[in-house]
């Protein structure tokens, strides 16, 4: 539960940093009155929003959920005993 809210927050911060550049571009001009638009220090801070966002996103993915660290200590303890019981 707790990976899947970090990844949808990366997401969102991916997109976000996204429509950042654009409007510092002067891309995306909505709303019309934004201090963003045509802005290059919102191209610099979308892009690190974005980068941030992404890396969230891929250590969230790196790190085992609590379900598959269970499962493979489950597994290395039932091999330890199938070597055992070999013996």
């Amino acid at each position: 539960m707790r990976q899947n809210i970090l990844i949808f927050a990366g997401i969102l911060g991916v997109l976000a940093g996204i429509l950042f550049m654009l409007q510092g571009a002067g891309i995306v001009r909505m709303p019309a009155d934004s201090f963003m638009i045509d802005d290059s220090q919102w191209i610099r801070n979308g892009a690190i929003i974005a980068v941030l966002s992404a890396i969230l996103i891929a250590g969230v993915r790196l790190v085992p959920t609590r379900a598959e660290e269970k499962a493979r200590k489950k597994a290395e303890k039932e091999a330890r005993r199938a070597d055992e019981e070999a013996l």
